[in-house]
């Protein structure tokens, strides 16, 4: 780890304006420090868009050593986009027990089926395609271009933050991402001479590559994997972000109350039930809530969840049931 001077040095000139060569230090540093904490993950041992993808959604909110061992099990179940766009929603739902954010499920889905019908199966490249996709926003489309299509970007995510302010703002609180991302584009390597940027920024806004090796793909993961080791040896420097919110507790939440209603549903769908009651819908979220010491959910919160499963496509109600849709 750099010492203090080094740090200030470099705030100094991001506060200014850091012109791209003075960032130089910092990216050899970054470099440096990616090599000797490199993980081997799974997930970096492919090129497959589809792949790479579906590990960018479930590291979302997800712990790595989690995603580690539920990557692998999905890919059994549907080992490519045209497999998950053909599944019914309810063994995607069922796949995904466990992981948390139920909505992700959902938009790998309505994304896959997307890219069978829009791009006959074949992810794109190009931004402004990526993020057109059900649930891909700015930073999953460029972990995308990233590490699929080793292609040159702003991906602005937690760890990457953690490495950028600790360096280049230490002690500084509350720094918007718009004085990141500038630091982020003039750090990241451009493509090689002769390289093809398919939907891109121009390579003049990046780094000139320092050699082969320094890529965006290799870049990316030196900064996840020293932002990792950052928030582990120091006071977490990505709070100081101002895009920085602690997750919200999950026990005796609406989402925990949400989450049991989708397994209760999947449950009876399983069973071969054509569905569940209100009634029998309470009686079990009451039963789930007293087991954890907690009150009865009142009529109103009940209604509202079950409007809410039906609305973002969760469930379906016939009239007397609610089904998985």
């Amino acid at each position: 780890m750099p010492g203090r001077g080094l740090a200030v040095a470099l705030f100094v000139c991001a506060r200014k304006g850091t012109p791209v060569n003075h960032l130089e230090p910092f990216r050899t540093l970054v470099r440096a420090e990616g090599e000797r904490l490199y993980r081997d993950l799974p997930w970096r041992r492919t090129r497959d868009p589809y792949r790479i993808w579906l590990s960018e959604v479930m590291l979302q909110q997800t712990q790595v050593v989690r995603v580690e061992g539920r990557w692998p099990e999905w890919l059994e179940r549907f080992p490519d986009v045209r497999s998950l766009a053909a599944a019914p929603t309810a063994e995607v739902l069922a796949a995904w027990q466990g992981m948390g954010y139920n909505r992700r499920a959902l938009a790998l889905k309505a994304a896959a089926e997307t890219i069978v019908r829009d791009y006959d199966g074949e992810f794109p490249c190009e931004t402004r395609a990526l993020v057109d996709l059900p649930g891909i926003g700015p930073a999953t489309a460029q972990g995308i271009r990233a590490f699929a299509f080793d292609l040159p970007g702003v991906y602005l995510e937690t760890n990457v933050r953690t490495v950028f302010l600790h360096h280049l703002f230490p002690d500084v609180p509350g720094v918007p991402d718009r004085e990141l991302k500038p630091l982020v584009e003039a750090a990241c390597p451009a493509l090689p001479i002769g390289g093809a940027d398919a939907g891109g920024s121009g390579a003049e806004a990046f780094a000139v590559p320092q050699d082969v090796r320094d890529t965006p793909r290799s870049w990316y993961y030196a900064l996840l994997d020293y932002g990792a080791h950052l928030k582990k040896t120091v006071p977490n420097p990505s709070r100081r972000s101002s895009s920085y919110t602690r997750q919200s507790r999950f026990e005796g939440s609406r989402r925990q109350k949400r989450a049991h209603v989708v397994r209760m549903l999947l449950d009876a769908q399983a069973d071969g039930a054509p569905g569940l009651s209100r009634d029998e819908i309470g009686r079990s979220l009451d039963a789930f809530e007293a087991e954890a010491g907690r009150q009865p959910v009142d009529a109103g919160t009940l209604e509202s969840i079950l409007e809410d499963l039906v609305a973002e496509g969760f469930a379906v109600f016939n009239g007397d049931l609610w089904r998985i849709a």
